[in-house]
């Protein structure tokens, strides 16, 4: 069977053709012009740039290499949906269809149109599993009591923002929202709330109720760790088992080094 990848920004598509190479399987590769590093290049045997409207000649793409399963890795900004990028008629054709334009609705419409031809989304951690947040404490410190309420208190608040499809990410201090997370993505979401009241902050970042696998899965590591310092974020709690963690002991070497506390729940337990 031949799979396929669609790759949005960072790191994620690496780790994605990194983990397919180690089972013996090689990835047909579609970049975004907007957005995909062009080294990605140099790791694939077989690329072909798009751009971020253009569903047609990824689609064609895929048919041309005789691709069956296809991953999504990697983020698009939300925002590019309302850039100056010009839509080919495929895409243009589906994105009238929508009855609404978030996340699940954009991302959905593109499976929908694969499935059309024969091309079926997969979960976007199928070569990844190793890199999954497993459940506890994953620093030496743990949550203190402030923390453990704020926890509390976000985990119920950005459940209900990931169920209505706004975001993954709320920054509580005090059992207060300081911030959520839109179109702007985590990272610049928890600057927001240190900007808006420095020290003290608990990040929590969910996966949503019903989590697709096949996109828009919570990833955290080194960059999230860094931008929490310099907010004053004391605690990050994430879901396990549905959050992707990229270089994780560095991650959380730095974390400790900063006295930050992670905390991965169970999605049984939130």
């Amino acid at each position: 069977m031949k799979f396929g990848l669609i790759a949005g920004n960072g790191k994620f598509p690496f780790l994605v053709i990194e983990g397919a190479r180690k089972k013996g399987v090689s990835l047909a590769v579609v970049a975004i012009k907007e957005e995909t590093d062009k080294s990605i290049e140099t790791v694939a045997e077989t690329v072909v740039w798009v751009g971020i409207g253009q569903l047609g000649k990824m689609i064609s793409f895929f048919k041309r290499e005789g691709v069956e399963r296809v991953i999504m890795a990697g983020q698009v900004k939300h925002i590019q949906i309302f850039s100056s990028a010009l839509p080919d008629l495929r895409m243009l054709k589906m994105l009238y269809n929508l009855p609404k334009r978030n996340t699940d609705s954009l991302i959905g419409g593109i499976a929908d149109e694969l499935s059309k031809e024969g091309i079926e989304l997969i979960d976007s951690t199928y070569f990844m599993h190793d890199y999954l947040a497993r459940d506890g404490i994953l620093t030496k410190r743990k949550p203190n009591e402030t923390e453990k309420g704020n926890i509390e208190y976000g985990l119920h608040v950005a459940g209900e923002i990931a169920r209505l499809d706004l975001g993954q990410t709320i920054i509580v201090r005090a059992k207060a929202c300081v911030a959520i997370e839109a179109m702007e993505g985590t990272d610049a979401t928890v600057k927001r709330a240190g900007e808006l009241a420095n020290g003290k902050l608990t990040v929590v970042k969910v996966a949503k109720p019903n989590q697709d696998m096949r996109f828009d899965v919570p990833v955290v590591g080194v960059p999230t760790v860094e931008t929490m310092i310099k907010a004053g974020a004391t605690c990050l709690c994430l879901t396990a088992g549905k959050t992707l963690i990229f270089d994780g002991e560095e991650m959380i070497a730095l974390a400790d080094r900063n006295k930050i506390s992670i905390v991965a729940y169970a999605p049984k337990q939130m």
